[in-house]
């Protein structure tokens, strides 16, 4: 099959023939229909993800065809699925206690297995994935990725978020404008940070009531006057310091601040006004993936037509052109996301 390979930190990824991947017993060898790219990849692509190594096929926003199922696995061939990008083992505790994106015995495609940057990717645990309605394209399904599917479970399930509380969203790549369309859905009112002009019209055009610029260095205070008192729950989709305290610095007493931004590398350590957490009496969470058993509700809110997600799917690439949109995240990229859809390109 073809694929894109790693095999050097910062350089183009090396497009080759590799051999077809094997199904494991309790797992199914899905073609990809679409597989999007995102930030998370680039952190691997620049060798700062502790576990993406040279030789990895990487890609885990991924959905597609059952080509070949196993006996274990409970799937048939010819089904279309969607997969979250951590497949939990499903009896540990953490499993157990519906927690499965925190579970002891990870596995993941994309990071230390080859992932969907390919025309095939076997799966393990397929009782970890979920039928993609004939409703969903698989251009958005792959839209949604990690970034819908964990700002789902950060808002749903760490903020608990209530509708008519006021939402702050530091970044508008593809988890801030998840965030924005989520967060709207489910009736609350919404603050987007930038730095990039486009990016913040084009938030605003989605329905983003204040929209604010972060370069003049007064964010937190922006939000404080504009939501009469600040965020009642805020996202923070860079994983960096500067939008972390920003995060926290506009939260009103008791507020909620949420960590979707994955800090890693160079940015995994940050210093972190702490005295606002403590004068406000805030509420600091992580986030990281969704456990596969709310697919349901997020595809539910999607079928019903309760939220549309098409906006965040800005670009159609093909694999060849993976690269460049890897590369793209070095600086502040344009509005929405690109999603792999041509596996021979």
């Amino acid at each position: 099959m073809r694929a894109a390979v790693l095999r050097e930190y910062r350089q183009p990824l090396s497009l080759e023939t590799v051999p077809d991947p094997v199904c494991e017993p309790d797992g199914v060898v899905l073609k990809v229909l679409a597989c999007g790219v995102c930030r998370s990849d680039w952190h691997g692509w620049v060798g700062e993800h502790p576990r993406v190594k040279p030789g990895q096929i990487q890609g885990h926003e991924y959905c597609g065809e059952v080509v070949a199922a196993g006996p274990e696995s409970g799937r048939r061939v010819g089904e279309r699925l969607i997969a979250p990008f951590i497949l939990s083992c499903g009896t540990c505790p953490s499993c157990r206690a519906g927690a499965s994106s925190t579970c002891a015995d990870q596995r993941l495609p994309g990071f230390v297995e080859p992932g969907a940057f390919a025309e095939y990717v076997s799966v393990p645990r397929a009782h970890n994935l979920s039928e993609l309605p004939e409703s969903i394209s698989p251009m958005l399904a792959a839209g949604l990725g990690c970034r819908v599917t964990t700002v789902w479970h950060a808002l749903t399930d760490r903020a608990a978020l209530a509708p008519g509380e006021w939402v702050a969203i530091h970044g508008t790549g593809g988890i801030g404008l998840s965030a924005l369309l989520l967060a709207q859905a489910m009736g609350a009112r919404v603050v987007v940070v930038d730095v990039v002009p486009e990016k913040l019209d084009h938030a605003r055009a989605l329905g983003a009531e204040v929209a604010v610029d972060a370069r003049d260095g007064r964010v937190a205070e922006a939000i404080i006057e504009a939501t009469g008192g600040g965020a009642h729950v805020s996202i923070e989709a860079l994983g960096i310091e500067a939008t972390t305290n920003a995060s926290i610095e506009c939260l009103r007493p008791l507020g909620r601040h949420v960590q979707v931004g994955m800090p890693v590398g160079h940015t995994a350590h940050m210093r972190i006004n702490m005295n606002a957490v403590y004068m406000k009496n805030l509420a600091l969470y992580g986030t990281r993936g969704m456990p596969g058993w709310k697919y349901p509700s997020l595809l539910g809110l999607i079928t019903a037509g309760r939220v549309d997600l098409s906006p965040l799917v800005a670009r159609e690439v093909p694999l060849s052109a993976a690269s460049a949109e890897l590369a793209a995240f070095d600086g502040p990229t344009p509005p929405g996301v690109a999603v792999i859809s041509d596996f021979k390109g």
